[in-house]
């Protein structure tokens, strides 16, 4: 039985996931990462969870935005709190100090910021200040500084323990997922972001491996760098589910207004946007975001699509997290020969910008979240199988691999050649993480998993270009190449 066997290889990094206890955690608005923690953490052997100890634990140690008032009080009549929070920390050049803002809380502007300690910031420099935000359990206090005529009183952070339950070791995961063939790897990948993969059933209620490969190629831009994906689906196949809650990674944007400062780089603030500081941001339900200057907002991402810098008015910095654009479809348009992008939004759909997404997934070739897709036993953690994903995106051994194994004509296009490329080493990397070089793998289950899918993928933009753009895009020397995989 497969759960045995996920019990056996996994060990420590598996947990038992059941839809009512989701539904508990959901409604506490505890993502999917930190319910598998708190699930193993009140948990005995067997997978019965303590509620009333979790209840306690939440209810100390993680605040709702509304508490944080409440605790400015209590840190202003001398208490000091602590919490589990998102962090970001940054060195203040001016004042030569270490800054922290809480992000979940308001940030800078809702009052939840200050300084770190010193002795603070020395410990955890490595961690702190390596990535743009960190999830750990903090102590903040408040004093009184500046001078006796101009008093100032400061939130400090004092303390600072991370939240990084799970050693990420890459070998081990490498070495585990030689004890799996691929039918039984995909259904180990499927329980571990929350999915049942017995719910994958095609219309005559059989289960569909083409519709589980379809769900995860969702999962690309978690694993690999710059991975630009558009997805168009009917209401209710999961994806705002996949992209907010799985890992805290990545971040999705849901309505609003989005501006240039906020998503690219803040100008006055001298500070990157959301693409500086996480693996992907996603755009959810494009359709109903409005955007501040579409036009500036335009031309900075078709540079950073293409190039993976972020440039401000008097600084330049590189980054590299996926754009994801998600939306909705009525099922007329579920055609690929029909404009499918027509109406997603003013700044994606333009065929300069489109050209850069690397590629598409049909949402309506993956089935509605019911409560028969909703994972029910032993599966890996979701916290730390997203981990494992982040740790992966750093690994340039699959790439090396990738090119190996292909054969591409030296006329074809750049930009196909370059999606291709990338989706090939993602879908790699998620379905075959133990390949090391190309004796590691069949050639067919090379072709048959990555080379197609990803080639698959790369055709359908490249057919809505020519649909809105056909005399830029319909002419053969732009056509989709034949990517060949090399005779091993």
């Amino acid at each position: 039985m497969l759960e045995d066997k996920v019990r056996e290889v996994f060990a420590d990094m598996v947990v038992l996931k059941d839809p009512q206890r989701s539904e508990y955690f959901s409604n506490l608005s505890i993502p999917s990462y930190m319910r598998d923690w708190l699930v193993m953490k009140f948990s005995d052997d067997e997978g019965n969870i303590d509620y009333e100890s979790v209840r306690q634990y939440i209810k100390r140690y993680i605040p709702r935005r509304e508490d944080f008032e409440q605790y400015k009080f209590q840190m202003v009549n001398g208490e000091s709190v602590q919490l589990l929070a998102r962090v970001r920390v940054s060195v203040d050049i001016k004042s030569g100090r270490t800054v922290f803002e809480l992000p979940d809380f308001g940030g800078s502007r809702g009052g939840a910021s200050g300084f770190v300690d010193f002795n603070v910031a020395e410990k955890w420099q490595e961690t702190l200040l390596h990535e743009s935000e960190n999830w750990g359990i903090i102590t903040l206090s408040w004093e009184m500084e500046g001078t006796a005529t101009k008093p100032k009183g400061v939130i400090k952070l004092v303390n600072y323990k991370p939240f990084c339950p799970y050693m990420v070791d890459t070998e081990f995961y490498r070495e585990a997922r030689n004890e799996f063939n691929i039918h039984d790897w995909i259904d180990v990948v499927i329980g571990a972001v929350d999915y049942n993969p017995e719910g994958y059933q095609d219309k005559k209620g059989k289960v569909s491996e083409i519709k589980k490969l379809f769900f995860l190629r969702r999962l690309l831009p978690f694993l690999e760098k710059r991975v630009n994906l558009i997805e168009l689906a009917p209401k209710g196949t999961g994806k705002s589910y996949l992209f907010e809650k799985i890992s805290k990674r990545g971040w999705l944007i849901s309505g609003g207004t989005v501006s240039r400062a906020s998503l690219i780089y803040d100008n006055a603030r001298k500070t990157g946007g959301l693409l500086t500081r996480f693996d992907y941001v996603g755009f959810d339900e494009v359709q109903s975001i409005t955007f501040e200057q579409t036009g500036q907002i335009q031309q900075a991402l078709k540079h950073y699509m293409e190039f993976g810098e972020i440039k401000g008015f008097d600084a330049m910095l590189t980054a590299d997290a996926g754009v994801v654009v998600l939306g909705n479809i009525n099922a007329e348009r579920f055609d690929i020969n029909k404009n499918m992008v027509e109406h997603i939004s003013d700044v994606f759909g333009e065929s300069a910008t489109l050209d850069r997404f690397h590629g598409f997934i049909p949402g309506w070739e993956i089935p509605r979240l019911t409560t028969g897709l909703i994972a029910k036993g032993w599966a890996v953690n979701t916290e730390y199988f997203a981990e494992v994903l982040h740790a992966m995106r750093e690994d340039l051994s699959y790439a090396a691999v990738v090119d190996e194994m292909l054969v591409i004509n030296s006329k074809a296009d750049k930009r196909h050649i370059t999606a291709i490329k990338r989706l090939c080493t993602a879908l790699l990397k998620l379905l075959f993480p133990n390949v090391q070089s190309p004796s590691d793998i069949k050639r067919e289950d090379f072709i048959k998993y990555c080379l197609n899918p990803a080639v698959e993928m790369r055709s359908i933009i490249y057919k809505q270009l020519c649909i809105i753009d056909p005399k830029e895009y319909a002419v053969a020397s732009k056509a989709i190449p034949e990517v060949k995989c090399r005779l091993l």
